[in-house]
């Protein structure tokens, strides 16, 4: 690792730091894409041509989120933001497991299960009960449907502005439980290496991307994340 202390932190997390915690993936194997294929939820025009199955399909993953708990990398993450204040939190998942570890300086860059939005206005609204083909928004005269809050094939994910800015800055990037397959994200290390970033992957396996860090810390995430937080502590905390 680099000498010295880091000031400015950029942190991506993806599906493996979930699935610890019990949270379904997409593209594992027994993974969500096994009983759908995505051109039948995870499109704008599946949700066109039938929004009722789109809706049960993300029902059925947020029904699971009081099923699951943040686990302990979830919970060091947020103990870092909390350490050094230029720590931003970049997640892939659409879980809301960071916010309930703690984590607020948190940019989700595919959506949240938690969320639906008006297909008119863009008006973010809390999910409190499944939605339907029928569910409606407020904010519009006549009211509009709601989607589900997630970023689907096809579409730009959300916040990169703010995402490609923060890599510009920081001294740090970790990316935690990625794919390494799945762009722009899959290309984040290469902007912050550009920039004299030191990069650690923390993974289980080795990623596509892999070759690309200057540091593999290989293992569980909950088990990984910790060390490193503490590590990070001790160096940089104001």
């Amino acid at each position: 690792m680099k000498e010295g202390q880091f000031r400015q932190i950029v942190v991506l997390t993806g599906a493996g730091i979930s699935a610890e915690s019990g949270i379904q993936t997409f593209r594992d194997q027994g993974g969500l894409w096994e009983s759908h294929r995505l051109e039948e939820v995870a499109t704008p025009e599946a949700f066109h041509r039938d929004p009722a199955l789109v809706q049960r399909f993300y029902n059925a993953r947020r029904a699971q989120l009081p099923e699951v708990a943040p686990n302990a990398a979830h919970l060091a993450l947020a103990q870092l933001e909390k350490a050094i204040a230029g720590t931003l939190l970049i997640t892939q998942n659409i879980d809301d497991l960071h916010e309930r570890a703690g984590s607020h300086h948190l940019l989700h860059m595919h959506g949240e299960l938690a969320k639906a939005r008006c297909v008119k206005s863009g008006q973010l609204f809390r999910v409190t009960e499944p939605l339907s083909e029928d569910s409606l928004c407020t904010c519009c005269v006549p009211a509009q449907p709601l989607r589900p809050h997630v970023v689907w094939f096809g579409e730009m994910p959300l916040g990169l502005d703010r995402i490609f800015h923060a890599l510009a800055q920081c001294d740090l990037f970790v990316a935690i439980g990625t794919s390494g397959q799945v762009y722009p994200a899959a290309g984040f290390v290469d902007e912050a290496r550009s920039q004299g970033a030191y990069c650690i992957e923390i993974n289980a396996d080795s990623s596509h991307i892999s070759h690309r860090f200057d540091e593999h810390r290989r293992g569980s995430a909950t088990v990984e994340v910790p060390k490193l937080v503490a590590e990070l502590m001790g160096r940089g905390a104001s």
